[in-house]
């Protein structure tokens, strides 16, 4: 081999090597008999460089991946015994190989499996088993060689350059599974059974990979050779042990998750559950191991969806005996379900949200609920909403990745409000109700979060209980009445004042959401208008309130535009500064950014075009409005023929352009205008 080429393959190697590197990887990948210089390093152990080892078995993958067809016999058999070689040097190394060597030597078994199996090396497994028996290393790689070809076989992520190379591994996939559960499958499982049951009380890696491999060939072969006894007692037990408990929860959710009869389903499920609760398991503390109860969250998730599953086919099929039996099943687990629910580690709550949602859906189909169901429906809706609130942690200033995870869950929450709103809207309303009138009578000396989130309800409550073009003022009564009650209270409360972006931003929000209630009762508007138009909104001091208020302001003006007469010309007035070109002098940002400001254009706009006022009047309003652009673009385009500074030419530039920008837009209004569209500056 090419050493100094080799040399490259370091991560430290300058740039120049690592070129060579790798062309001279390219010309081992063309040659014709280039791969035999790798296959005899790794099987006599050449080299002890882990880079150049994979370095070797890339190679090898080149050509069994791509070129194995045009090998001979004998060149096929060099790499069967190559492999077969180098794993029986793996139990006699000092040392194991890293991981990434191993990783790489089981695709590469893998990909000789999925190309010989079926023709060449039937006893592929069967050989490896001979070779490694219980050696703890030898087990290593049989375990990553299992998850390699379950990859191959199972994985959905393999990118097919055709569709006809689609279709082919899909039938080739199903022929070698079907092949395997016929020769081999019983046999693998009595050796991950053996492997189990030598190792979990001495070596939890080992137990662990175990576990990761029977939970994912059980989606394909038969459950039953899973599903029985010794297996489910075994994986039982390893739920008790720190170390395995987390592999087991998995393992355990692809054996329920795995389809089947809907009794039988229940059956193994609910003896599943026996023995997991006579274990303690369903008595949640919230200072038990978070990263357990993740995965525990999503276990007991897979028992109540199939639970649910099974009900569903139970009641279809007319077995209403089962159905019932099933559905009894199903409330037991109820109450553990909450208990995750309401868990202040988001993870552990997100992953038991379908099994919830799913139940809802159950009640919705129920003709009528039992006390315990009703009783049910109002402690999720506790929990929705307990769940719906921030924490201390969330940055407000500068959201990262955490952030956008919780505002995910509260998506998922939000669904779960909807599905709640169907099964009884009356119930939510009276709720949120509750809980609004409750905080909003106390917000001065309330947390942020609280006032927020009772915020959020009222604002949620629009979808939730959705109607025909926002009419939640008209029609049904009762939630008129209460939907008007409480934005009484919203705008006449003060809470626009409170001093949290989050309360402020979901004030502007919800008045916009429901801007027909300001039909109703308009004398409210010149209060909102107010909290709009100074310090609360487009004055505020965080840019992020100023610019979403801008947009918000648009909108809650073009929606109510018939009843903005008595406050145009002190509207106009008021935002007047907002709107003038100011390019940065001496590092100072206006309030409001050109896209900002483009709203508040188009606001004005809306105010004049819409106005009562007669044709006359509305030219001097657009004149006023649009006269000091005009002015101010040719003091600007002044500046920017004299100016020499690049970086100043650059700002004046870009703030013309948003000028004109602006004036483009205006021209609009303009044509709507008598007389005042043939101006020269509407006519730009």
């Amino acid at each position: 081999m090419d050493e100094q080429a080799l040399l490259g393959l370091n991560p430290n190697a300058d740039a120049d090597f690592r070129q060579r590197a790798l062309a001279y990887f390219e010309q081992l990948k063309i040659s014709q008999d280039a791969w035999q210089v790798c296959a005899e390093a790794l099987a006599q152990s050449i080299y002890s460089d882990d880079h150049i080892k994979f370095f070797c078995f890339q190679v090898l993958e080149h050509q069994v991946k791509f070129k194995y067809s045009e090998l001979t016999e004998v060149q096929q058999q060099l790499i069967r015994e190559t492999l077969i070689t180098w794993l029986q040097a793996q139990m006699l190394n000092p040392q194991p190989e890293k991981t990434f060597i191993r990783n790489k030597a089981a695709q590469v078994f893998a990909l000789l499996f999925v190309t010989e199996y079926l023709t060449k090396w039937p006893k592929f497994f069967f050989d490896i088993l001979s070779v490694v028996d219980l050696n703890p290393r030898g087990v290593d790689m049989y375990l990553r060689i299992l998850m390699a070809v379950d990859a191959e076989l199972v994985d959905r992520d393999v990118v097919h350059t055709s569709e006809a190379s689609c279709y082919f591994e899909a039938r080739r996939n199903t022929l070698l599974k079907d092949t395997m559960r016929e020769q081999c499958i019983p046999s693998l499982v009595e050796s991950w059974y053996q492997i189990l049951q030598n190792y979990q009380y001495n070596n939890s890696e080992l137990t662990c990979q175990c576990l990761e491999v029977v939970g994912a060939y059980v989606s394909w072969i038969d459950l039953s050779l899973i599903a029985n006894e010794r297996f489910i007692n075994m994986l039982l037990g390893h739920m008790s042990v720190e170390v395995l408990r987390e592999e087991a929860c998995d393992c355990l959710f692809e054996i329920v998750n795995k389809g089947m009869d809907p009794i039988d389903k229940t059956k193994l499920v609910e003896s599943l559950c026996q023995v997991l609760q006579s274990a303690g398991l369903f008595s949640i503390d919230q200072e038990d191991d978070v990263d357990f109860l993740a995965r525990f969250s999503k276990l007991v998730n897979g028992m109540g969806q199939a639970l649910i599953a099974s009900w569903t086919k139970l009641v279809k099929n007319g077995d209403m005996k089962s159905a019932q039996d099933t559905l009894q099943a199903i409330e037991a687990k109820v109450a553990l379900m909450l208990q995750l629910l309401v868990h202040e580690d988001d993870d552990i709550s997100s992953n038991i949200i379908g099994f919830c949602y799913d139940y809802l859906h159950i009640l919705k189909q129920l003709s009528a609920l039992s006390d315990q169901q009703k009783a049910n429906v109002e402690a999720i809706m506790l929990a929705v909403m307990k769940k719906l609130t921030y924490d201390e942690e969330y940055n407000f200033e500068n959201e990262g990745e955490d952030e956008a995870m919780f505002v995910e869950y509260r998506k998922q929450l939000k669904l779960l409000l909807d599905r709640l709103a169907q099964v009884s809207p009356e119930l939510l309303l009276a709720s949120v109700r509750r809980v609004f009138n409750t905080t909003l009578q106390n917000w001065q000396t309330t947390r942020f979060m609280e006032v927020e989130v009772a915020i959020r309800l009222l604002y949620m409550l629009a979808e939730a209980l959705p109607v025909s073009h926002g009419a939640h003022f008209s029609g049904d009564v009762t939630k008129a009445t209460a939907l008007q009650d409480m934005m009484r209270t919203l705008v006449t409360s003060g809470v626009s004042a409170y001093q949290h972006t989050s309360v402020t931003l979901e004030f502007f929000e919800t008045v916009v959401r429901y801007e027909k209630f300001f039909a109703v009762e308009p004398q409210h508007i010149p209060t909102v208008l107010m909290a709009f138009l100074d310090h609360r909104g487009l004055r505020h001091t965080s840019p992020k309130v100023r610019s979403r208020t801008a947009y918000l302001f648009s909108r809650f003006v073009k929606s109510l535009n018939k009843q903005m007469n008595p406050f145009i010309e002190d509207v106009l007035n008021r935002i007047q500064d907002l709107m003038e070109l100011s390019p940065p002098e001496n590092g100072y940002q206006a309030l409001l950014s050109s896209d900002d400001q483009l709203f508040i254009y188009e606001t004005a706009g809306v105010l004049i075009v819409n106005s009562e006022y007669s044709a006359e009047r509305k030219q001097v309003l657009m004149r006023n409005l649009l006269t000091p652009l005009m002015e101010k673009f040719k003091v600007l385009l002044e500046k920017l023929m004299m100016a020499q500074d690049e970086d100043r030419q650059m700002a004046l530039a870009d703030c013309l352009n948003h000028a004109v920008g602006f004036l483009l837009h205006m021209k609009i209004f303009c044509s709507l205008l008598p007389l005042i569209h043939e101006m020269e500056y509407c006519s730009i």
